[in-house]
């Protein structure tokens, strides 16, 4: 057990005890709502955990902000923005340039929650101890120069907290206690530990179709808890696909979000990984807009 404390860099970094404080209180309040239970808040909480973790995270912040898989008309993607803001995960600025920089130096120094570093670290210890990474950050900056230049997305990651503060009022108001400790505080907490499990279990434990250099699994039981996200190993040997799970057993309900948005008119240039000889490509991400990626024919997993 001493050496867990001395391997993990969540027990060499000081306390953040302003967003620890925070989950703390979300914790009890997940905790307390078990005494609340009711079907109604139960599926009220299932519908905002999808709004949030699929539309707004793996829609949105992930798969169309940070990498840029595809295009939407602009109210699209600051609507699925907005819903990115419900995880309270920060806003767009902080979201998107601690992802670009996790691409950027995956499994190395600089890495923002490499399990390297300690499994706590990455699941939640990076968030929890050390210095406190935000969308001013002057190191997060240079990741995210496209957001820096729209004001909506310089808006709502200063404001990030306002959406969930809102929905949070609304839901106590028109649901009473139940619908709030379960719309709010459940589902929070399941879709933190969710996201935080891409970051730690992905990079643990899973398998690897793809040599990427690094330590990105796939992991099915993750890819249902994220909407699609637990196919981090694809993800990395392919970034800018706006599709993760390349076979027709790995389930992947962002992509199929996505799918929709393009079926009704509002998403276009979609990346797709492009079946054929040459390897995959290990691109990061560009500005210029997505371009199709390659894929070998074998990675289709039959």
């Amino acid at each position: 057990m001493t050496n867990f404390f001395r391997r993990d860099k969540t027990f060499t970094r000081p306390i953040n005890w302003i967003t620890t404080s925070f989950m703390v209180a979300f914790h009890i309040g997940a905790i307390a709502a078990l005494f609340m239970f009711g079907w109604k808040p139960f599926l009220v909480a299932v519908v905002l955990w999808w709004v949030a973790g699929s539309l707004g995270i793996g829609m949105g912040y992930h798969r169309l902000l940070t990498h840029r898989g595809y295009k939407t008309p602009k109210w699209v993607e600051y609507f699925l923005t907005t819903c990115g803001t419900l995880a309270l995960e920060g806003g767009p600025i902080f979201w998107v340039a601690t992802h670009r920089m996790h691409h950027q130096n995956t499994d190395k120094e600089g890495d923002p929650h490499s399990p390297r570093d300690g499994g706590l670290w990455a699941h939640m210890g990076w968030i929890l101890t050390g210095q406190a990474m935000h969308n001013k950050s002057s190191g997060l900056l240079p990741y995210v120069p496209d957001l820096r230049k729209d004001k909506f997305h310089v808006w709502i990651s200063e404001w990030h907290w306002v959406p969930l503060t809102v929905l949070g009022v609304l839901l106590l108001i028109l649901g009473g206690w139940p619908y709030l400790m379960w719309g709010m505080f459940v589902r929070t907490v399941v879709g933190l530990h969710s996201t935080w499990l891409v970051n730690s279990a992905t990079h643990m434990w899973g398998s690897q179709r793809f040599m990427t250099g690094d330590t990105s699994t796939n992991s099915f039981w993750v890819a249902i808890l994220t909407f699609g996200e637990g196919w981090h190993n694809n993800h990395h040997a392919m970034p800018r696909s706006a599709r993760h799970g390349l076979a027709w057993y790995e389930i992947d309900p962002n992509w199929y979000g996505i799918c929709t948005l393009r079926a009704v008119g509002l998403a276009w240039d979609i990346s797709l990984p492009k079946f054929g000889s040459a390897r995959a490509t290990s691109t990061l991400f560009s500005y210029k807009g997505p371009e199709e990626e390659t894929l070998p024919q074998e990675a289709l997993g039959d």
